[in-house]
């Protein structure tokens, strides 16, 4: 017997929430497939240096976006969970004031920054789509989840805030104050996986046009502080508490 399409809209939204860490690297497989004919704008290394620097900030923006969102929310929402849906409250203010799905929005950035590098409005037009229909799911899933765990405070809040398309007059203050211990704890391996995906897309986007394995400097010595941080943060986490933030 088949299930209502709001039943399998919300349980497709939930396997996806679980696999959410992973499921969007299927996007690599038409970024690389366009890498294959790659080449620089005007045939101008420079010019293709501006744009990585254009790209590689509008990622820098999605971490942004993710960054003001963690730093001000409470413990046990908005975390990196993928087992289960888990909320303990309802976030409302701060960036959930202007928006519901803040946290997407910064993941859309900074996918938004790698297609942009091939310079392909196809490739571009293929990560819109499929990056909607991916999340379109997962948000249906977390909202049902939240309708059902604070159902008039959810509605009250749905029904004033966008899903997707920020509405800036309606900003809130948030309640908590912002925690860079908890930006830290939560976003390191955000930040390491733009380093590590721009290094790799540089070293193709070199190799298909010269062909020769090109090291920038530039890119080697990011990547090498990514890695540090990296490491540090990632030790401080699982070995000590000084990344602990009571009430976060």
């Amino acid at each position: 017997m088949m299930a209502p399409l709001r039943e399998q809209l919300e349980s497709s939204g939930n396997w996806l929430f679980r696999w959410r860490s992973f499921a969007p690297l299927v996007l690599l497989i038409p970024l690389l497939g366009q890498m294959c004919y790659f080449d620089w704008p005007m045939h101008s290394h420079a010019l293709q240096f501006e744009w990585e620097i254009c790209c590689i900030a509008v990622s820098l923006f999605g971490l942004l976006i993710r960054a003001v969102t963690v730093g001000h929310v409470p413990r046990r929402t908005s975390g990196r969970n993928t087992s289960r849906q888990v909320a303990e409250t309802l976030n409302v203010t701060g960036m959930y004031s202007i928006v519901r799905h803040p946290l997407y929005i910064g993941n859309f950035f900074i996918w938004l920054g790698f297609s942009m590098f091939c310079l392909d409005w196809r490739l571009l037009l293929i990560f819109v789509l499929g990056f909607w229909m991916y999340y379109e799911r997962v948000m249906f899933a977390e909202e049902e989840f939240l309708r059902r765990k604070f159902p008039q405070a959810f509605l009250a809040w749905a029904r004033n805030t966008p899903a997707v398309i920020p509405r800036f007059s309606a900003w809130q203050a948030p309640l908590l104050p912002f925690s860079l211990r908890n930006v830290l704890r939560r976003e390191f391996y955000g930040l390491l996986g733009v380093a590590v995906m721009f290094f790799m897309l540089d070293l193709i986007g070199d190799w298909i046009v010269k062909r020769e394995l090109v090291i920038e400097r530039g890119y080697l010595v990011v990547l090498a502080a990514c890695f540090a941080v990296f490491a540090v943060l990632r030790t401080l986490k699982k070995r000590t508490h000084l990344l602990h933030v009571d009430g976060r």
